[in-house]
């Protein structure tokens, strides 16, 4: 069966590659979409409903699947919690339209809601890791505890609405097109430090562990999560699920600066530093899953190649002025 999928958040990293990955599957279509104003919540509410009451109309006239993808939002573990509100605000909004949509066209039971969590933040300071879908959340920053209260927003909207849902939490996501002015993705700062007098900092200790996915890796595992939902959802009705997506080989930020060197053929340029935000950072962040294992089953892309690759996107943009 057919799948129309609106990606929300499709100029970001992984909005990007899973908009692509769309693109490339059999029997998926991806909606052409305007980036939404973000800027101005009235006009965020009216092209958001105009937008998924689009999708869901198509969905329910061509008697085919849908989803949404929410895989925007930039709020990182030293963003404000002003602005950590607003972008919760504004996911709410965007649930309430799809909601409103579906019970409008009678589609509630042919598609599905994926949202992008985040396994850092959420397992933060929980207990004994590897962690997995079964282990308890304990969050030590605002955005880790932005994230669950996220989730809560998902589950709801499933409840009242009848929509299937999927809470990804996304281990710590790298590779071509990351923006680099985001105080986040540790691999494109250690790149971009190696073609720039300026050096990457590092807060953290070096025996820090964290799971590092690629992203066109992470792109196609969201895609085969939603259509496992769907299925599902085919089966047995509404489905609320949390997944953990992770390479499952975590390692140290010593480790990660020795594959560095071993690229740049060179010591990496970095400096070592104290920050607060440093006691907001897990220091073991293994993450692995249960749910759905048999999806996690294939050929990831190495560190040393997606390193490579993210290197390589880092110097061409200089390189072009940007």
């Amino acid at each position: 069966m057919t799948t129309y999928v609106w990606v929300i958040g499709a100029r970001g990293l992984l909005g990007g590659a899973t908009a692509a990955a769309i693109s490339r599957r059999p029997g998926w279509v991806l909606l052409n979409a305007e980036p939404l104003p973000w800027a101005d919540d009235d006009a965020l509410a009216a092209a958001v409903a105009a937008t998924a009451a689009r999708l869901l109309e198509t969905a329910a006239t061509e008697r085919t699947n849908w989803a949404v993808l929410w895989l925007a939002g930039n709020a990182v573990t030293s963003t404000p919690p002003a602005a950590i509100d607003r972008e919760l605000r504004q996911l709410r909004l965007v649930l309430d339209a799809v909601g409103t949509a579906a019970a409008h066209q009678g589609t509630s039971g042919a598609g599905a809601v994926f949202y992008a969590s985040s396994a850092g933040g959420v397992y933060g300071g929980s207990a004994h890791p590897p962690f997995n879908e079964n282990s308890a959340p304990v969050p030590i920053s605002g955005y880790g505890r932005f994230k669950l209260d996220a989730e809560a927003s998902l589950f709801a909207f499933s409840r009242a609405s009848g929509v299937s849902v999927l809470a990804g939490r996304i281990a710590n996501l790298y590779g071509p097109g990351q923006k680099l002015g985001k105080m986040q993705g540790l691999i494109s700062h250690l790149a971009k430090a190696q073609f720039s007098p300026k050096p990457a900092s590092i807060f953290v200790p070096l025996e820090t562990m964290r799971d590092y996915i690629f992203v066109r890796d992470c792109a196609e595992l969201v895609v085969d999560c939603v259509a496992r939902l769907l299925e599902v959802t085919a089966a047995t009705g509404r489905t609320e699920v949390i997944k953990n997506l992770a390479s499952g080989q975590a390692v140290t930020i010593s480790n990660l600066l020795g594959q560095i060197r071993s690229l740049a053929k060179g010591q990496p340029n970095v400096m070592l530093g104290y920050s607060a935000e440093a006691s907001m950072q897990g220091l073991d962040l293994r993450i692995t899953s249960t749910v759905w294992p048999d999806l996690d089953r294939r050929q990831l892309t190495s560190l040393p190649a997606g390193i490579k690759a993210t290197m390589d996107d880092v110097l061409a943009h200089i390189q072009s002025g940007g």
